[in-house]
């Protein structure tokens, strides 16, 4: 019985823990950047396909585990970018899913040589469902935990729109992008009564450093500083990474938190995780595998959190032979 309230506390602490920061986590987010900002819609040679999956705190019962699939188009002619992206989210021991579809619009402005501006819409729809059969209540753990409970429960899933926007300036070796989700705030209650999505701001850019020595010359390497910040409510994190990159091996170091201040507690350290990033690139085809080792106080139970990203560009040898000269927005591609 001990055993079993002890599960139920840890699954509904971590439960809680998501709701306040609503969306879900990537430690890989440039493998599909428009789940980060819809503006980066279009921003490849032609055509790229991106895929997520992430195991978040596999030792914890009831954790997190989320997949990403997006693609998006470069309409070069037409000065816009297409995107398309699907998202699916499971928490709970799979009690709690999140779905949604959604299409992007970017448009691209030149302002200057080699410096453009593109901001962006996007609308999506969304699935919030919950599977009542596989969670466990108060009064099953009262008698026994082996009977059904007398908790009645009106509603199983919820469907909903969800808009976002997004502005991103970049030029060949920094990037700068600003991104509000939610922007609706759509009401995703189970239990036909009221509870919006709270807006999510985020703010995210880097700045990409060429390396060329004289034995260096096919492979050239470069160094990537990023930063992600993002914004939900009363909960705020700030993502720090650096990448090395000499093709066809990157690797990379992220550290997530905030641990000098807290927005709305101040002087509690908000220290997350760090993740240690590797990949390969072979032909069109990037492979990434992710490990956060997690510093919070969770740190001794939730076993980190595991991350695989594949990524696809289809472009013909024209758009090929002409990257070199046209707009590439420098950040990392894991």
């Amino acid at each position: 019985m001990k055993s079993r309230i002890a599960t139920v506390i840890v699954s509904c602490w971590v439960g809680l823990s998501r709701i306040a920061a609503q969306d879900a986590q990537l430690t890989q987010f440039y493998a599909t950047p428009t789940y980060l900002n819809p503006a980066f819609a279009g921003t490849g040679l032609q055509t790229r396909f991106g895929l997520v999956a992430r195991d978040q705190w596999p030792a914890i019962p009831g954790a997190f585990v989320t997949a990403n699939f997006a693609m998006d188009h470069n309409l070069s002619s037409m000065s816009s970018g297409l995107g398309m992206m699907v998202h699916h989210d499971r928490a709970g021991s799979g009690a709690l899913r999140y779905t949604s579809v959604t299409g992007q619009y970017a448009y691209e402005i030149q302002l200057k040589r080699k410096v453009f501006l593109r901001p962006a819409l996007q609308i999506g729809f969304v699935q919030h469902a919950v599977d009542y059969s596989r969670l466990v209540f108060g009064d099953q753990l009262a008698r026994g935990g082996t009977v059904g409970t007398y908790e009645s429960m009106d509603g199983t899933n919820v469907s909903y729109a969800d808009m976002g926007t997004g502005l991103l300036f970049f030029t060949p070796k920094m990037w700068l992008g600003t991104a509000l989700h939610h922007l609706n705030r759509p009401n995703q209650s189970l239990l036909q009564n009221e509870s919006r999505i709270p807006m999510k701001f985020s703010m995210q850019g880097g700045y990409r450093m060429s390396v060329r020595t004289p034995v260096i010359q096919k492979n050239p390497q470069s160094f990537v500083f990023a930063f992600n910040y993002k914004a939900q409510q009363k909960f705020d994190q700030l993502d720090l990474g650096v990448y090395f990159e000499r093709e066809p091996v990157f690797v990379g170091l992220w550290y997530r938190g905030l641990p000098l201040f807290k927005r709305y507690e101040l002087g509690y350290a908000n220290n997350d995780a760090i993740a240690i990033l590797v990949g390969t690139i072979i032909e069109d085809l990037r492979i990434g595998y992710s490990y956060d080792i997690t510093i919070s106080r969770l740190a001794g139970q939730s076993a980190g959190a595991h991350e695989i990203t594949l990524g696809y560009e289809i472009a013909s040898r024209h758009k090929k032979r002409a990257a070199s000269k046209r707009r590439v927005v420098p950040c990392a591609k894991f």
